[in-house]
């Protein structure tokens, strides 16, 4: 019994061991991804500071979804507190006390906001550039203009900690930990499309649905997204589980009343209250380019 014991208690203590070296391995690797340096170009934005400018920006930042993480007024806050996985704060994007605005130059913003760096190099933690990484450099300027002319708002939001489920999640290539690893920073800038009701202008504004609706606009489950969140639809024209029968019609309804075509009413997290701001050629374009996308059963990301 005695000698069983010892085994049992060897056996388990491996086990513990093996536990613990795992995930120092798990720490000490994503660590090194977190503090790795990215060398970015600066780029030579002309930002104008007119108020047409600005309420372009000002658009652009509720159409995309900036205050959906940085809150209303972008001073940031709390957006995930799930410490197995992360404590997530955004930014305070604003001039205030805890802002970083009276710290960054144009190109800080430009590479924060199309590469996922920072100043110092190393990369963002969480903030989806590789969704803003095809805006324009005219879209861009707009964007920055807009958040130079934010009112300051003192706020210091807390220190953002990855757990370990969500640095596992991040190397099983399951979490999109640092976007600015999805990117190619020494490529040629992506042509921008001629806004206008064409599936081309759709792609260029549907990236921004893609960190919930998944590459393949499918939906599914977010990876690494709290049990509490809600599961993104497909938003790819299957007909059996996506909009593929939906009229355009029935999708500027979707967008502007947050009510699908048989009345039921779409989730709030689903940001349409955002998207009901774009103009109608805006919400007519993505309607257009997400039924050219090959229809794909739910969750097929």
């Amino acid at each position: 019994m005695k000698k069983l014991l010892k085994w049992a208690g060897l056996v388990l203590g491996g086990l513990v061991g093996l536990a613990v070296l795992a995930l120092a391995v798990v720490y000490g690797v994503s660590e090194f991804h977190m503090r790795k340096t990215y060398n970015v170009a600066a780029m030579a934005l002309v930002v104008p500071g007119d108020s047409e400018t600005i309420a372009r920006g000002r658009h652009i930042a509720i159409t995309r979804g900036c205050n959906d993480c940085h809150g209303e007024n972008l001073a940031g806050g709390t957006v995930i507190d799930a410490p197995p996985v992360a404590r997530l704060f955004a930014t305070n994007l604003t001039r205030g006390e805890g802002g970083v605005a009276a710290g960054y130059q144009d190109a800080d913003w430009e590479r924060a906001i199309r590469h996922g760096v920072r100043p110092d190099g190393k990369p963002l933690l969480f903030m989806p550039s590789h969704e803003f990484y095809p805006l324009s450099d005219a879209d861009a300027s707009a964007l920055i203009a807009y958040l130079k002319s934010l009112p300051p708002v003192d706020n210091r939001p807390g220190r953002t900690r990855i757990g370990p489920v969500g640095r596992a999640l991040y190397l099983a290539g399951q979490m999109h930990l640092l976007p600015a690893e999805l990117i190619d920073h020494s490529a040629p800038r992506p042509a921008a499309p001629v806004a206008g009701a064409t599936v081309e202008y759709g792609a260029y504004l549907a990236t921004g649905c893609v960190g919930c609706h998944g590459d393949g606009y499918s939906g599914g489950k977010i990876p690494g997204a709290p049990p509490e969140f809600p599961i993104p639809t497909n938003i790819t024209p299957d007909r059996q589980t996506g909009i593929g029968s939906w009229t355009e019609q029935e999708f500027f309804r979707s967008l502007r009343e947050g009510k699908r075509p048989d009345g039921s009413e779409i989730n709030p997290f689903m940001p349409w209250k955002n998207f009901s701001q774009m103009t109608d050629e805006e919400i007519r374009a993505i309607y257009l380019y997400l039924q050219s996308l090959p229809a794909r059963p739910f969750g097929q990301r």
